[in-house]
């Protein structure tokens, strides 16, 4: 593949790329780390980088979600750093530790996946968009009615994929 089509690849697929790893972590700057080294690889690997092989989104997607569990893995393996000096920590035990978002957002980005697409798609709108069940509904161009019985339906099912994960963690 020529540089030119890795830069077609990254035009094309690097905002939602960028979007799905802000999601995955949580943090801008710790998912434009991922897209980096997802692009990298993308890059050594461009001759997997063809819909004759399969999905590229899907691909490149697969690759940031496997960059985002090492990188927690290996933060994980590491103490966080403090600097004891610093006056505004009184009390390192207060500092929060970023790999526990990590794992919650990849457990809730895989729950969300068992869901159906207008089901994932309603609990996207309310709950990551914000929105009222009117604005969904007007988005959607669904009754009010059946905003909410999917999102009642699909918290339902979240509960039941997400219950042995909370139950081992207990």
């Amino acid at each position: 593949m020529t540089g030119t089509d890795i830069n077609q690849v990254i035009t094309e697929h690097g905002p939602a790329l960028l979007a799905y790893a802000i999601r995955l972590t949580g943090d801008r700057h710790l998912a434009e780390d991922v897209l980096q080294e997802t692009w990298l690889r993308a890059w050594k690997n461009a001759d997997r980088l063809t819909e004759d092989l399969g999905s590229i989104r899907g691909w490149l997607r697969r690759i940031a979600h496997n960059v985002a569990v090492d990188l927690h893995r290996s933060r994980k393996a590491r103490p966080t750093e403090v600097n004891l000096s610093d006056p505004m920590l009184h009390n390192a035990a207060t500092v929060a530790d970023p790999t526990d978002l990590i794992n919650t957002r990849i457990d809730l980005n895989e729950a969300l996946e068992t869901l159906s697409p207008s089901h994932r798609t309603t609990v996207r709108q309310v709950y990551f968009e914000d929105n009222t069940t009117a604005t969904t509904a007007s988005v959607l161009g669904i009754p009010a009615g059946t905003v909410k019985s999917r999102i009642h339906n699909a918290l339902n099912n979240l509960r039941t994929v997400l219950s042995p994960t909370t139950q081992q963690a207990a």
